[in-house]
């Protein structure tokens, strides 16, 4: 009887959810809403004046725990913006297969040159089609929306605050003395008293 009914309990669960509104979207044509703080692929950026902001320090390849960053470089040579020497990354190649998606290639990144981006790659067959080269990185700055992170802010929200500053301590106000209490003055004398007599030792007389 138990096999029955834990069969009657199933088949009603399929029937519920056979009738149940499909809740599934035909990707990549249609795109559900995402978090704020989604994060799905990657970008290399400019700087203000249009120059490119990565110089190739390896930091970012230095700290990637999978190890999917691979750069070439630095080379040093004048930028054709400013005119100056500065360094430059060669090559730089991400395998997005093998990414964990951690971001601590972004937070230490001295000059904000990689972010993430909140829209994933198109689905691919190969895992060579997921290996983001320097060209795709720079194409994903203009054409995917970036996440709201970047080195100088994540690297502001890992510092330590500084403790308060202790309160101000005053010195100890001396108490005052109480002022002494006035001394009562002397009841005048009645107009009808006599003066008291005194007694005045003849001259010569012996001294006690």
């Amino acid at each position: 009887m138990g096999y029955f009914t834990d069969s009657v309990a199933a088949l009603a669960a399929t029937m519920r959810n056979f009738f149940r509104p499909a809740t599934t979207v035909q990707y990549p044509k249609v795109i559900r809403p995402r978090a704020e703080r989604y994060r799905a692929s990657f970008a290399l950026l400019h700087d203000e004046q249009g120059d490119e902001a990565c110089i190739g320090c390896l930091q970012c390849e230095r700290i990637c725990p999978s190890k999917v960053i691979s750069i070439k470089g630095p080379v040093k040579k004048d930028s054709p913006i400013t005119g100056k020497k500065r360094g430059y990354a060669d090559d730089f190649t991400l395998d997005l297969s093998a990414c964990i998606f951690c971001e601590l290639c972004v937070q230490v990144c001295p000059t904000d040159a990689i972010v993430m981006t909140r829209e994933q790659e198109q689905p691919a067959f190969a895992r060579e089609d997921l290996v983001l080269t320097m060209a795709k990185l720079y194409a994903n700055e203009k054409s995917k929306p970036r996440a709201w992170g970047d080195g100088t802010r994540l690297m502001e929200m890992q510092a330590i605050p500084k403790p308060p500053a202790p309160p101000k301590v005053e010195p100890p106000v001396a108490a005052k003395p109480d002022p002494a209490p006035p001394k009562p003055e002397a009841a005048p004398a009645p107009a009808d008293a006599k003066p008291e007599a005194v007694a005045v030792k003849p001259a010569g007389a012996p001294i006690p």
